[in-house]
Protein backbone atom coordinates (compact mmCIF):
# COMPACT_ATOMS: atom_id res chain seq x y z
CA UNK A 1 0.00 0.00 0.00
CA UNK A 2 1.76 3.18 -1.30
CA UNK A 3 -1.20 5.83 0.12
CA UNK A 4 -1.53 6.71 -3.62
CA UNK A 5 -4.73 7.72 -5.35
CA UNK A 6 -7.68 5.15 -6.30
CA UNK A 7 -6.36 3.17 -9.20
CA UNK A 8 -9.07 4.02 -11.99
CA UNK A 9 -10.58 0.82 -13.81
CA UNK A 10 -13.60 0.02 -15.76
CA UNK A 11 -15.72 -3.22 -15.16
CA UNK A 12 -15.48 -6.47 -16.98
CA UNK A 13 -17.04 -6.93 -19.94
CA UNK A 14 -18.22 -2.77 -20.48
CA UNK A 15 -17.29 -0.24 -22.42
CA UNK A 16 -13.93 1.58 -21.90
CA UNK A 17 -15.29 4.58 -20.44
CA UNK A 18 -12.62 5.52 -17.82
CA UNK A 19 -11.21 9.27 -19.52
CA UNK A 20 -14.65 9.90 -21.06
CA UNK A 21 -18.10 9.83 -18.91
CA UNK A 22 -21.07 10.10 -21.14
CA UNK A 23 -22.11 13.63 -21.66
CA UNK A 24 -25.34 13.80 -19.48
CA UNK A 25 -23.47 12.87 -15.50
CA UNK A 26 -23.06 16.14 -13.83
CA UNK A 27 -19.59 17.23 -12.37
CA UNK A 28 -20.94 16.67 -9.01
CA UNK A 29 -20.81 12.55 -9.65
CA UNK A 30 -17.45 13.14 -9.76
CA UNK A 31 -16.97 15.05 -6.69
CA UNK A 32 -18.88 12.43 -4.59
CA UNK A 33 -16.18 10.36 -5.90
CA UNK A 34 -13.18 12.74 -4.80
CA UNK A 35 -14.91 13.25 -1.55
CA UNK A 36 -15.26 9.59 -0.42
CA UNK A 37 -11.73 9.05 -1.42
CA UNK A 38 -10.53 12.50 0.57
CA UNK A 39 -12.52 10.98 3.23
CA UNK A 40 -10.88 7.74 3.43
CA UNK A 41 -7.05 8.90 3.60
CA UNK A 42 -8.08 11.43 6.00
CA UNK A 43 -8.92 8.08 8.46
CA UNK A 44 -5.56 6.59 7.04
CA UNK A 45 -3.02 8.48 9.14
CA UNK A 46 0.17 6.53 9.38
CA UNK A 47 -1.81 3.32 8.93
CA UNK A 48 -1.65 0.85 6.05
CA UNK A 49 -5.34 0.62 6.06
CA UNK A 50 -8.26 2.97 7.66
CA UNK A 51 -9.49 1.56 10.95
CA UNK A 52 -13.15 0.29 10.72
CA UNK A 53 -13.48 1.44 13.79
CA UNK A 54 -13.41 5.01 12.89
CA UNK A 55 -16.14 4.51 10.05
CA UNK A 56 -19.87 4.83 10.65
CA UNK A 57 -21.35 5.41 7.13
CA UNK A 58 -25.24 6.33 9.08
CA UNK A 59 -23.23 9.15 10.51
CA UNK A 60 -21.74 10.86 6.83
CA UNK A 61 -24.24 12.87 5.81
CA UNK A 62 -22.34 13.85 2.34
CA UNK A 63 -22.54 10.81 0.94
CA UNK A 64 -23.57 7.74 3.88
CA UNK A 65 -27.03 6.78 2.09
CA UNK A 66 -25.22 6.31 -1.61
CA UNK A 67 -22.68 3.65 -0.13
CA UNK A 68 -22.39 0.03 1.47
CA UNK A 69 -20.27 -1.74 3.91
CA UNK A 70 -19.12 -5.17 3.22
CA UNK A 71 -18.19 -7.82 6.07
CA UNK A 72 -15.57 -10.76 5.75
CA UNK A 73 -14.98 -10.85 9.04
CA UNK A 74 -17.27 -14.23 8.92
CA UNK A 75 -15.66 -15.31 5.73
CA UNK A 76 -14.57 -13.80 2.05
CA UNK A 77 -16.49 -16.44 0.23
CA UNK A 78 -20.65 -14.65 0.58
CA UNK A 79 -19.66 -11.89 3.41
CA UNK A 80 -22.32 -9.93 4.83
CA UNK A 81 -23.36 -6.32 4.36
CA UNK A 82 -22.99 -4.23 7.90
CA UNK A 83 -24.72 -1.45 5.91
CA UNK A 84 -26.64 -0.42 3.20
CA UNK A 85 -27.72 3.07 2.50
CA UNK A 86 -31.18 4.66 1.92
CA UNK A 87 -30.60 5.93 -1.65
CA UNK A 88 -29.31 2.76 -2.53
CA UNK A 89 -32.10 0.77 -1.17
CA UNK A 90 -34.60 2.83 -3.20
CA UNK A 91 -32.53 2.84 -6.55
CA UNK A 92 -32.43 -0.90 -6.76
CA UNK A 93 -36.26 -1.37 -4.92
CA UNK A 94 -34.96 -2.91 -2.05
CA UNK A 95 -36.30 -3.54 1.34
CA UNK A 96 -33.08 -3.59 3.49
CA UNK A 97 -34.16 -7.66 4.20
CA UNK A 98 -30.72 -8.39 2.51
CA UNK A 99 -27.75 -9.06 4.63
CA UNK A 100 -25.23 -11.18 2.26
CA UNK A 101 -23.55 -10.91 -0.86
CA UNK A 102 -25.17 -13.80 -2.52
CA UNK A 103 -28.78 -12.20 -1.51
CA UNK A 104 -27.74 -9.34 -3.89
CA UNK A 105 -30.42 -9.27 -7.01
CA UNK A 106 -28.47 -9.05 -10.43
CA UNK A 107 -29.00 -6.26 -12.65
CA UNK A 108 -29.04 -3.52 -9.58
CA UNK A 109 -26.84 -0.83 -9.05
CA UNK A 110 -26.07 -2.36 -5.87
CA UNK A 111 -24.53 -5.29 -7.99
CA UNK A 112 -22.02 -3.29 -10.03
CA UNK A 113 -20.42 -2.65 -6.58
CA UNK A 114 -20.37 -6.16 -4.72
CA UNK A 115 -19.70 -8.16 -8.10
CA UNK A 116 -16.48 -6.63 -7.47
CA UNK A 117 -15.40 -6.45 -4.43
CA UNK A 118 -12.11 -9.09 -4.18
CA UNK A 119 -10.51 -6.59 -6.57
CA UNK A 120 -9.95 -4.78 -3.52
CA UNK A 121 -8.57 -7.60 -1.44
CA UNK A 122 -6.26 -8.48 -4.87
CA UNK A 123 -5.25 -4.49 -5.09
CA UNK A 124 -4.98 -3.73 -1.34
CA UNK A 125 -5.52 0.06 -2.48
CA UNK A 126 -9.28 2.39 -3.20
CA UNK A 127 -10.27 1.19 -6.79
CA UNK A 128 -12.49 3.65 -8.87
CA UNK A 129 -14.84 2.83 -11.74
CA UNK A 130 -17.35 4.04 -14.09
CA UNK A 131 -19.56 2.20 -16.49
CA UNK A 132 -22.80 2.31 -18.31
CA UNK A 133 -25.42 -0.48 -18.00
CA UNK A 134 -29.12 -1.15 -18.21
CA UNK A 135 -31.12 -1.63 -14.34
CA UNK A 136 -33.38 -4.25 -13.24
CA UNK A 137 -36.05 -1.26 -14.54
CA UNK A 138 -34.31 -1.44 -18.22
CA UNK A 139 -33.28 1.75 -17.54
CA UNK A 140 -29.96 3.01 -18.87
CA UNK A 141 -27.59 4.06 -15.88
CA UNK A 142 -24.47 6.11 -15.89
CA UNK A 143 -22.53 5.36 -12.87
CA UNK A 144 -19.30 6.24 -10.92
CA UNK A 145 -17.96 4.72 -8.06
CA UNK A 146 -14.85 3.53 -5.68
CA UNK A 147 -14.20 1.01 -3.62
CA UNK A 148 -12.40 1.03 -0.57
CA UNK A 149 -10.30 -1.03 2.03
CA UNK A 150 -10.89 -1.08 5.61
CA UNK A 151 -9.11 -3.27 8.31
CA UNK A 152 -9.89 -4.26 11.90
CA UNK A 153 -6.11 -4.97 12.57
CA UNK A 154 -4.14 -2.85 10.48
CA UNK A 155 -2.48 -6.32 8.58
CA UNK A 156 -5.74 -7.87 7.11
CA UNK A 157 -8.35 -6.13 4.88
CA UNK A 158 -12.18 -7.33 6.51
CA UNK A 159 -14.17 -4.76 5.69
CA UNK A 160 -14.85 -2.99 2.02
CA UNK A 161 -16.33 0.41 2.18
CA UNK A 162 -18.57 1.16 -1.60
CA UNK A 163 -19.79 5.14 -2.14
CA UNK A 164 -21.24 5.26 -5.69
CA UNK A 165 -23.57 7.90 -7.63
CA UNK A 166 -25.28 7.26 -10.51
CA UNK A 167 -27.35 9.14 -13.42
CA UNK A 168 -30.64 7.55 -15.62
CA UNK A 169 -29.76 8.44 -19.21
CA UNK A 170 -32.25 10.75 -20.96
CA UNK A 171 -34.45 9.56 -23.94
CA UNK A 172 -32.79 10.64 -26.88
CA UNK A 173 -35.89 12.99 -27.88
CA UNK A 174 -35.40 14.43 -24.35
CA UNK A 175 -31.90 15.34 -25.00
CA UNK A 176 -32.51 16.83 -28.72
CA UNK A 177 -35.27 19.05 -27.57
CA UNK A 178 -32.62 20.25 -24.83
CA UNK A 179 -29.62 20.51 -27.18
CA UNK A 180 -31.93 22.37 -29.73
CA UNK A 181 -33.11 24.81 -26.61
CA UNK A 182 -29.86 25.54 -26.25
CA UNK A 183 -28.95 26.29 -29.45
CA UNK A 184 -31.38 29.14 -29.16
CA UNK A 185 -30.49 30.43 -25.86
CA UNK A 186 -26.90 30.46 -27.27
CA UNK A 187 -27.80 32.61 -30.64
CA UNK A 188 -30.40 35.29 -28.11
CA UNK A 189 -26.82 35.71 -25.88
CA UNK A 190 -24.78 36.28 -28.72
CA UNK A 191 -27.44 39.51 -29.97
CA UNK A 192 -26.19 40.98 -26.32
CA UNK A 193 -22.71 39.67 -25.08
CA UNK A 194 -19.83 37.37 -26.29
CA UNK A 195 -21.01 34.42 -24.62
CA UNK A 196 -19.09 31.02 -23.47
CA UNK A 197 -21.07 28.29 -24.81
CA UNK A 198 -23.10 26.00 -22.30
CA UNK A 199 -22.94 22.81 -23.41
CA UNK A 200 -22.73 19.09 -21.31
CA UNK A 201 -19.41 18.57 -20.53
CA UNK A 202 -17.65 14.77 -19.68
CA UNK A 203 -16.93 15.27 -16.14
CA UNK A 204 -14.10 12.75 -16.30
CA UNK A 205 -12.14 14.55 -18.98
CA UNK A 206 -8.44 16.34 -17.14
CA UNK A 207 -9.99 20.08 -18.37
CA UNK A 208 -12.20 21.82 -15.81
CA UNK A 209 -15.53 20.96 -15.34
CA UNK A 210 -17.94 23.43 -13.21
CA UNK A 211 -20.94 24.69 -13.14
CA UNK A 212 -19.82 28.32 -11.82
CA UNK A 213 -18.31 28.71 -15.45
CA UNK A 214 -21.63 27.96 -17.53
CA UNK A 215 -22.30 30.89 -17.90
CA UNK A 216 -21.37 33.85 -20.48
CA UNK A 217 -18.31 35.95 -19.80
CA UNK A 218 -19.39 39.07 -17.69
CA UNK A 219 -21.29 35.99 -14.92
CA UNK A 220 -17.74 34.36 -14.86
CA UNK A 221 -16.34 35.89 -11.52
CA UNK A 222 -12.30 34.64 -11.79
CA UNK A 223 -10.50 35.46 -14.09
CA UNK A 224 -12.23 37.99 -13.60
CA UNK A 225 -14.00 39.86 -17.25
CA UNK A 226 -16.79 42.43 -17.87
CA UNK A 227 -19.28 42.05 -20.44
CA UNK A 228 -18.56 43.13 -24.19
CA UNK A 229 -20.68 44.65 -26.39
CA UNK A 230 -20.65 42.93 -29.85
CA UNK A 231 -19.40 45.22 -32.08
CA UNK A 232 -16.84 43.47 -34.12
CA UNK A 233 -13.69 45.94 -33.29
CA UNK A 234 -14.50 45.38 -29.46
CA UNK A 235 -14.62 41.86 -30.04
CA UNK A 236 -11.53 41.25 -31.98
CA UNK A 237 -9.53 43.62 -29.58
CA UNK A 238 -11.04 41.24 -26.47
CA UNK A 239 -9.98 38.03 -28.62
CA UNK A 240 -6.62 39.43 -29.47
CA UNK A 241 -5.38 40.31 -25.66
CA UNK A 242 -6.35 38.50 -22.43
CA UNK A 243 -8.29 39.96 -19.98
CA UNK A 244 -6.16 40.47 -16.33
CA UNK A 245 -8.55 39.77 -13.34
CA UNK A 246 -6.02 42.74 -11.70
CA UNK A 247 -5.55 45.84 -13.43
CA UNK A 248 -1.84 46.25 -13.53
CA UNK A 249 -0.31 49.61 -12.14
CA UNK A 250 3.05 50.10 -13.81
CA UNK A 251 4.34 51.94 -11.16
CA UNK A 252 4.44 49.53 -8.29
CA UNK A 253 3.85 46.41 -10.39
CA UNK A 254 5.89 44.54 -12.88
CA UNK A 255 4.82 44.16 -16.50
CA UNK A 256 5.86 40.94 -16.55
CA UNK A 257 4.48 39.19 -13.79
CA UNK A 258 1.28 40.96 -14.79
CA UNK A 259 1.06 39.59 -18.41
CA UNK A 260 2.24 36.09 -17.27
CA UNK A 261 -0.75 36.12 -14.83
CA UNK A 262 -3.03 37.63 -17.47
CA UNK A 263 -1.45 34.44 -20.15
CA UNK A 264 -2.11 32.27 -17.44
CA UNK A 265 -5.63 33.37 -16.55
CA UNK A 266 -6.58 33.14 -20.40
CA UNK A 267 -5.37 30.02 -21.16
CA UNK A 268 -7.53 28.73 -17.41
CA UNK A 269 -10.70 30.34 -18.89
CA UNK A 270 -9.81 28.48 -22.55
CA UNK A 271 -9.62 25.28 -20.27
CA UNK A 272 -12.63 25.99 -18.33
CA UNK A 273 -15.03 27.11 -21.42
CA UNK A 274 -13.12 24.59 -24.08
CA UNK A 275 -16.15 22.77 -25.41
CA UNK A 276 -13.91 19.40 -25.37
CA UNK A 277 -12.24 19.27 -22.02
CA UNK A 278 -9.34 18.69 -23.43
CA UNK A 279 -6.14 17.83 -21.82
CA UNK A 280 -3.91 20.39 -23.91
CA UNK A 281 -5.78 23.14 -22.70
CA UNK A 282 -5.90 22.06 -19.11
CA UNK A 283 -1.95 20.88 -19.08
CA UNK A 284 -1.11 24.33 -20.67
CA UNK A 285 -2.81 26.47 -18.31
CA UNK A 286 -1.19 24.30 -15.39
CA UNK A 287 2.00 24.92 -17.42
CA UNK A 288 1.66 28.87 -17.75
CA UNK A 289 1.07 29.08 -13.79
CA UNK A 290 4.28 27.41 -13.34
CA UNK A 291 5.86 30.02 -15.03
CA UNK A 292 3.98 32.37 -13.25
CA UNK A 293 4.90 30.83 -9.92
CA UNK A 294 8.70 31.27 -11.60
CA UNK A 295 8.27 34.64 -11.89
CA UNK A 296 6.62 35.60 -8.52
CA UNK A 297 9.75 33.63 -6.69
CA UNK A 298 11.76 35.89 -8.27
CA UNK A 299 9.30 39.36 -7.96
CA UNK A 300 7.67 38.19 -4.21
CA UNK A 301 6.21 41.94 -3.04
CA UNK A 302 3.97 42.05 -6.47
CA UNK A 303 3.36 38.76 -6.47
CA UNK A 304 2.09 39.56 -3.06
CA UNK A 305 0.37 43.09 -4.32
CA UNK A 306 -1.21 40.32 -6.75
CA UNK A 307 -3.15 38.21 -4.23
CA UNK A 308 -3.78 41.30 -2.14
CA UNK A 309 -5.65 42.85 -4.97
CA UNK A 310 -7.45 39.71 -5.29
CA UNK A 311 -8.10 39.22 -1.89
CA UNK A 312 -6.47 35.80 -1.04
CA UNK A 313 -4.30 35.11 1.39
CA UNK A 314 -1.34 32.62 1.25
CA UNK A 315 -0.97 29.66 3.35
CA UNK A 316 2.48 28.69 4.58
CA UNK A 317 1.71 24.84 4.53
CA UNK A 318 0.37 25.14 0.56
CA UNK A 319 1.80 27.75 -0.75
CA UNK A 320 1.10 27.21 -4.20
CA UNK A 321 -2.99 26.99 -3.08
CA UNK A 322 -3.15 30.47 -3.67
CA UNK A 323 -1.33 31.02 -6.76
CA UNK A 324 -3.66 28.59 -8.49
CA UNK A 325 -6.63 30.21 -6.73
CA UNK A 326 -5.24 33.45 -8.41
CA UNK A 327 -5.27 31.87 -12.09
CA UNK A 328 -8.44 29.51 -11.64
CA UNK A 329 -10.58 31.42 -9.60
CA UNK A 330 -11.39 31.25 -5.69
CA UNK A 331 -14.67 29.27 -6.58
CA UNK A 332 -13.05 26.84 -8.71
CA UNK A 333 -13.44 23.08 -7.20
CA UNK A 334 -10.90 22.70 -4.36
CA UNK A 335 -9.95 19.23 -5.11
CA UNK A 336 -8.61 20.15 -8.60
CA UNK A 337 -7.03 23.50 -7.28
CA UNK A 338 -5.13 21.08 -4.72
CA UNK A 339 -3.74 19.35 -7.75
CA UNK A 340 -2.95 21.68 -9.56
CA UNK A 341 -0.77 23.25 -6.95
CA UNK A 342 0.97 19.95 -5.91
CA UNK A 343 2.13 19.45 -9.22
CA UNK A 344 3.47 23.01 -8.96
CA UNK A 345 5.08 22.46 -6.38
CA UNK A 346 6.67 19.59 -7.80
CA UNK A 347 7.83 21.03 -11.18
CA UNK A 348 9.54 23.80 -8.80
CA UNK A 349 11.33 21.12 -6.93
CA UNK A 350 12.08 19.40 -10.12
CA UNK A 351 13.56 22.97 -11.52
CA UNK A 352 11.52 22.49 -14.48
CA UNK A 353 12.14 25.58 -16.99
CA UNK A 354 9.44 28.00 -17.88
CA UNK A 355 7.62 26.38 -20.03
CA UNK A 356 8.18 22.61 -19.92
CA UNK A 357 5.47 21.68 -17.64
CA UNK A 358 2.91 20.78 -20.37
CA UNK A 359 4.95 19.05 -22.35
CA UNK A 360 5.88 16.78 -19.08
CA UNK A 361 2.28 16.52 -18.13
CA UNK A 362 1.80 15.34 -21.90
CA UNK A 363 4.49 12.82 -21.63
CA UNK A 364 3.97 11.69 -17.91
CA UNK A 365 2.73 7.88 -17.82
CA UNK A 366 -0.82 8.42 -16.20
CA UNK A 367 -0.97 12.19 -17.22
CA UNK A 368 -1.92 14.98 -14.38
CA UNK A 369 -3.24 12.54 -12.19
CA UNK A 370 -0.11 10.47 -11.70
CA UNK A 371 2.08 13.09 -12.11
CA UNK A 372 0.10 14.52 -8.60
CA UNK A 373 0.41 11.38 -7.13
CA UNK A 374 4.01 10.93 -7.24
CA UNK A 375 4.15 14.24 -6.17
CA UNK A 376 2.42 13.89 -2.75
CA UNK A 377 4.42 10.38 -2.14
CA UNK A 378 7.74 12.61 -2.75
CA UNK A 379 6.47 15.31 -0.29
CA UNK A 380 5.56 12.29 2.12
CA UNK A 381 8.83 10.76 1.93
CA UNK A 382 9.60 6.92 2.30
CA UNK A 383 6.68 4.90 4.29
CA UNK A 384 7.85 3.48 7.36
CA UNK A 385 9.05 -0.26 7.68
CA UNK A 386 7.02 -2.12 9.15
CA UNK A 387 8.53 -3.90 12.18
CA UNK A 388 9.07 -7.70 11.74
CA UNK A 389 5.99 -9.70 13.81
CA UNK A 390 8.36 -12.53 14.25
CA UNK A 391 11.41 -10.79 14.92
CA UNK A 392 9.49 -9.05 17.95
CA UNK A 393 7.90 -11.98 19.16
CA UNK A 394 11.10 -13.94 19.19
CA UNK A 395 12.52 -11.29 21.03
CA UNK A 396 10.25 -11.62 23.63
CA UNK A 397 10.28 -15.18 24.43
CA UNK A 398 14.41 -15.09 24.59
CA UNK A 399 13.76 -13.35 28.12
CA UNK A 400 10.36 -14.72 28.97
CA UNK A 401 10.34 -16.47 32.04
CA UNK A 402 9.58 -20.06 31.94
CA UNK A 403 6.91 -21.90 33.02
CA UNK A 404 5.55 -25.28 34.26
CA UNK A 405 4.71 -28.12 31.93
CA UNK A 406 2.05 -28.57 34.10
CA UNK A 407 0.15 -25.71 33.78
CA UNK A 408 -0.57 -25.82 29.97
CA UNK A 409 -3.77 -27.18 29.00
CA UNK A 410 -4.25 -30.34 26.79
CA UNK A 411 -7.03 -31.44 24.18
CA UNK A 412 -9.07 -34.72 24.82
CA UNK A 413 -6.49 -36.61 23.31
CA UNK A 414 -4.26 -35.10 25.74
CA UNK A 415 -1.82 -33.08 22.97
CA UNK A 416 -1.05 -29.59 23.24
CA UNK A 417 1.26 -27.48 20.99
CA UNK A 418 4.08 -25.62 23.31
CA UNK A 419 6.84 -23.47 22.77
CA UNK A 420 9.97 -24.41 24.48
CA UNK A 421 13.79 -22.61 24.63
CA UNK A 422 17.00 -24.95 24.96
CA UNK A 423 19.18 -24.28 27.80
CA UNK A 424 23.31 -23.85 27.92
CA UNK A 425 23.47 -27.27 29.47
CA UNK A 426 21.16 -29.06 26.33
CA UNK A 427 17.97 -29.17 28.75
CA UNK A 428 14.78 -27.47 27.59
CA UNK A 429 12.34 -25.11 29.65
CA UNK A 430 8.75 -24.68 28.37
CA UNK A 431 7.86 -20.76 28.05
CA UNK A 432 3.79 -21.65 26.77
CA UNK A 433 1.56 -23.56 24.63
CA UNK A 434 -1.61 -22.26 21.83
CA UNK A 435 -4.91 -23.16 23.40
CA UNK A 436 -6.27 -26.22 22.10
CA UNK A 437 -9.01 -24.66 20.66
CA UNK A 438 -6.82 -22.58 18.21
CA UNK A 439 -6.90 -23.33 15.20
CA UNK A 440 -3.46 -23.19 14.67
CA UNK A 441 -2.81 -25.52 16.70
CA UNK A 442 -5.00 -27.62 14.92
CA UNK A 443 -2.83 -26.69 11.43
CA UNK A 444 0.39 -27.12 13.89
CA UNK A 445 -0.15 -31.02 14.82
CA UNK A 446 -1.14 -31.58 11.38
CA UNK A 447 2.49 -30.69 10.28
CA UNK A 448 4.05 -32.66 12.56
CA UNK A 449 2.37 -35.87 11.99
CA UNK A 450 3.15 -35.70 8.55
CA UNK A 451 6.67 -35.36 9.43
CA UNK A 452 9.02 -38.35 8.89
Amino acid sequence: MDGSGPQQQTLDNEPDVAMEAPPMVRFDERRMHVRAYNYWASLLGDRSFPSIEDLNPGDIEDFGSHSVLIDFTGGIDDPSIAFLGSALLRECGLDGSITRISEVPSRTLLSRLTDHYLQIVANQAPIGFEAEFTNQRNAEILYRGIMMPFSSDDDTIDFVYGVINWKEVAAPALTEDIERAMRDLEMELSRNSLSVPVGPAPVWADGPSSADFAAPVDAIETPEAVAIETSDAQVADTLETPTTAIESDEDYLSDTLCQSLADAQGAAADAISSEGRTRQALYRAIGLAHSFALLARVEPQDYAALLADAEIKAQPRSPMTALVKLVFGTHYDKTRLSEFASAIEYALAEALEPGALAERLTRYDGGLKNYVRDARAAKRGPAPTKPDKTAVARARLGTAAAISLDSIATDGDGLAVVVVRRLADGGFESLGGVAADDKRAGQILQAVATQG
